[in-house]
């Protein structure tokens, strides 16, 4: 499924898909589901999960300043803070949407 149009409305994320339905996502909520490797770490060629300290956030990080969208499969929003390096693909939109947790850490 895809989105035929994503926006912030207020504090959340609207998503309108092409089904027709409709998902929102509070921002707060998207912003600390970030699925990016700073974020949630990634695992090196040894297997060994690499992640620096735990980001500490300010009101700024969760103000949306903008919104790419990444080939047909993502869109990378860009927050206060500068943050721009998540990529949420479709599929986590949607599980995310219904309440579904955030991507695992590697």
């Amino acid at each position: 499924m895809r989105p035929l149009d994503v926006q912030a409305i207020g504090s959340e994320l609207a998503i309108k898909w092409d089904d027709g339905s409709e998902s929102f996502i509070p921002l707060e909520s998207l912003r600390r589901a970030c699925p990016c490797a700073g974020c949630r770490g990634e695992v090196d060629v040894m297997g060994h999960r690499d992640k620096g300290p735990d980001t500490l956030l300010s009101p700024a990080s969760f103000q949306l300043v903008g919104l790419h969208r990444v080939g047909g499969y993502a869109i990378q929003p860009v927050w206060g803070d500068g943050h721009n390096s998540g990529l949420f693909s479709f599929d986590l939109l949607r599980r995310l949407a219904a309440g579904g947790p955030p991507p695992p850490a590697p």
